[in-house]
C-alpha cells in the first residue's frame, strides 16, 4: 500500500467508467489501507451494498484527507458528480431546507461516492418511492460504556425471541462499533412517528423481560452505564445508521457486517473487518439478500402501543 498520491485509476464497474484520483492516499494509518483499497473492498461486497442502500436517500460520512483529518457529514450530493449519478431531494422541516441525496441504483453509485472520499454510508429507513413512509423497522441495540459485550449477545437472543413469536423475520448484523442492529422489513403503510411507536412499544417488551439487562430511558443521564439501550430513535426520520457493508471510518477499519443468529454468541464486532469480511462474502454471499421477501405487518406493535399508551418522549426528535 502506497503512501504517496499516485495516478489516476480508471475503473469499468457495470457499464460506467469511474475515475479514481490519489489512490494512493492512505485512509486508515494503523492499517495503511489506502482509498484504492477502500474501493476494492467495496466491489467485493458490491451486491450487499448496493441491496442495503438501493433506493433510499443517503447521508456520506467523507474523510477527504482520511481519518488523519476532519469527517465531513454529507447530506447533498457532492459538487461534480457525473449526470448518471442518482439523487432523490428530502426536506427537512427543523430548517426548512431541502437536499437532493445520494440514491444509490447501482454499484458504480458506490464507487463515485468513495472516490469522492466516503467511507460511512448511512442510509435512509424509507425509500424513493415514498420517503415519509419507512419500509425498515431498526432494532439497534446501543450498550452503554460500562456495558459489556456479552451483555448485548444475551439481550440478542431476546430479541430474536420476540421477533418469532410475533411472527417477525429479524436479520441481524453488527454495527461495526460495540453494538448489533437487527432490521425487520414492512410495508412502507406508516408515517416515522408511528413506526417509532411500534419500535418503542417493541423495546419495552424485551425490557419487560430482560429488567437487569435493559433500558428504553431516553436521556443518557439517565441510564445505568452497565446496561443495554435499546435505541427505537433510530427509526425518527432523518436519523441514519451505518448500512450493512458499510466501512466504519475507525482506525480498525471495522464493518458493519450481516450475521446469522446462530453466530451472534460466538462472535465480536472486531472480528470483521475491511480485511476479513470479503473472504467471508465470497464465501457466504449476502446474508441479507431475502430480506425484501420477508415483510411483517407493523399493525400488532402499533396495538401494542395503543395498549400500553406508549408515548414518545417530545424531544426525542434531537440526540438525547
Amino acid at each position: 500500500m502506497g503512501s504517496g498520491t499516485g495516478a489516476a485509476v480508471e475503473l469499468t464497474v457495470g457499464d460506467r467508467e469511474v475515475r479514481i484520483t490519489n489512490p494512493d492516499r492512505v485512509y486508515f494509518p494503523e492499517s495503511g489501507i489506502t482509498k484504492l483499497d477502500l474501493v476494492q473492498y467495496y466491489l467485493s461486497v458490491g451486491d450487499g451494498i448496493v441491496n442495503a442502500l438501493r433506493d433510499r436517500p443517503c447521508m456520506l460520512h467523507r474523510f477527504p484527507k482520511g481519518l488523519a483529518g476532519d469527517k465531513v457529514h454529507q447530506k447533498r450530493l457532492p459538487a461534480g458528480a457525473p449526470e448518471w449519478v442518482p439523487t432523490v431531494r428530502v426536506f427537512f422541516p427543523r430548517y426548512n431546507r431541502h437536499a437532493d441525496e445520494l440514491c444509490v441504483r447501482e454499484l458504480a453509485d458506490v464507487v463515485w461516492a468513495v472516490q469522492m472520499s466516503t467511507v460511512e454510508f448511512h442510509p435512509w429507513n424509507s425509500r424513493r418511492a415514498d420517503t415519509e413512509c419507512p419500509d425498515e423497522w431498526r432494532i439497534d441495540l446501543d450498550p452503554m460504556p460500562d456495558c459489556p459485550w456479552s451483555r448485548v449477545q444475551r439481550v440478542a437472543g431476546v430479541v430474536q425471541e420476540v421477533l418469532d413469536e410475533i411472527g417477525a423475520v429479524g436479520w441481524p448484523k453488527t454495527s461495526g462499533g460495540s453494538g448489533l442492529h437487527v432490521y425487520v422489513r414492512i410495508a412502507p403503510e406508516h408515517g416515522f412517528q408511528q413506526v417509532r411507536r411500534a419500535a418503542l412499544a417493541f423495546a419495552k417488551e424485551v425490557e419487560r423481560r430482560a429488567p437487569d439487562d435493559v433500558t428504553t430511558t431516553w436521556w443518557r443521564r439517565d441510564r445505568d452505564p452497565e446496561l443495554l439501550f435499546i435505541d427505537y430513535n433510530q427509526n425518527a426520520r432523518d436519523h441514519t445508521i451505518a448500512a450493512a457493508y458499510s466501512v466504519r471510518g475507525v482506525p480498525a477499519a471495522t464493518v458493519s457486517t450481516p450475521v446469522t443468529w446462530d453466530e451472534v454468541p460466538d462472535i465480536h464486532p472486531r472480528d470483521f473487518t475491511v480485511a476479513t469480511v470479503p473472504g467471508r462474502y465470497r464465501e457466504l454471499g449476502d446474508l441479507h439478500a431475502g430480506i425484501d421477501d420477508a415483510v411483517f405487518d407493523l399493525a400488532q406493535l402499533i396495538d401494542w402501543a395503543d395498549r400500553d399508551e406508549v408515548d414518545l418522549d417530545e424531544d426525542a426528535d434531537t440526540s438525547p
